[in-house]
């Protein structure tokens, strides 16, 4: 066992809500926002020496304090209806050379966040994450909902009453949830726990741009918190947005004429195109080569991944 917990609260039957970094930092930021907003309170977390290198180190007058490894922590919240605890990690553990969580440590990671959870009798978990998806940066980012449990995914889109639904998801045959995010939801169900994963769309051609993505944590808390019933302010997640926009706006401007006239027609307001009419199949082939092309070394983009 590798988790303290500072506490042992009395909760009842509460629904587990994780979030790692990612892709825009999606999942990150909708739970640290959802916990921070209800008050939650500390109560324990992973010990990070099993599962990640040092992050850093502290010197005071030139000798050696401490090292500094990324937190992985648990909160959680007493509410009237429901009770919650709350996960946050600063970093996937991963194998040599991976981007995201992979291998024996994150397999092991996701068991102690399942072990912390059954030990207070949790009744379902949540992840969230991103959605790599052809939007546009102004459009409001859909939600993708993934769940191994057919009634809990009922009990999502019902309580989004067809809001924020992806028009995306499902086009394909097969996706991958990458991570952390999708392997807790397998190792969940495994143990017998409904699970969901929630990701917000995040255009693709921002996918590998080191920035955050408020506007898909906003989508993301708006589902969860219809369906978890939490009443959030998100004038600090909106505010990030205006602030996040101007930086895409740079990014964006970056990109070839052509590549931004196709990227253009991406927009929800359809109709306020100098076209008028939705991007062809051809051309999204043709952006999803050309974008590619952005970010590979040595091209005209930024090969930095997210």
């Amino acid at each position: 066992m590798a988790f303290k917990l500072e506490k042992e609260p009395e909760l009842n039957a509460p629904d587990l809500v994780v979030g790692w970094p990612g892709i825009g930092n999606v999942g990150l930021l909708a739970v640290e926002t959802l916990w921070r907003q209800l008050e939650a309170e500390y109560l324990g977390e992973i010990e990070p020496e099993p599962y990640f290198y040092p992050s850093g180190l502290t010197v005071k007058n030139g000798v050696l304090e401490k090292l500094s490894f990324p937190a992985s922590k648990f909160y959680y919240k007493r509410l009237e209806n429901r009770d919650v605890i709350f996960f946050t990690g600063e970093e996937q553990p991963a194998e040599s050379g991976s981007t995201y969580a992979s291998g024996v440590k994150a397999y092991r990671m996701a068991n102690e966040v399942l072990d912390v959870a059954q030990q207070f009798g949790c009744r379902r978990v949540f992840t969230s994450g991103a959605a790599v998806s052809p939007i546009h940066h102004k459009a409001t980012p859909g939600v993708w909902a993934v769940s191994s449990d057919s009634a809990l995914l009922a009990e999502i889109n019902a309580a989004r009453s067809g809001k924020l639904v992806s028009d995306l998801q499902g086009r394909q045959t097969q996706a991958n949830v990458s991570g952390l995010n999708g392997l807790l939801v397998g190792v969940a169900s495994r143990r017998g726990l409904p699970a969901a994963c929630l990701m917000g769309e995040v255009p693709d051609y921002l996918a590998r741009a080191p920035v955050a993505y408020p506007a898909a944590a906003k989508s993301v808390l708006q589902v969860l918190s219809g369906l978890l019933g939490f009443r959030l302010n998100y004038t600090e997640l909106d505010e990030m947005r205006v602030q996040m926009n101007e930086m895409v706006e740079q990014f964006f401007e970056q990109f070839p004429a052509e590549i931004k006239e196709k990227l253009a027609q991406r927009r929800q307001e359809v109709a306020e195109s100098e076209s008028g009419e939705p991007i062809t199949e051809d051309d999204k082939k043709w952006l999803e080569d050309h974008i590619e092309d952005l970010f590979k070394p040595g091209g005209d983009g930024d090969d930095r991944a997210a």
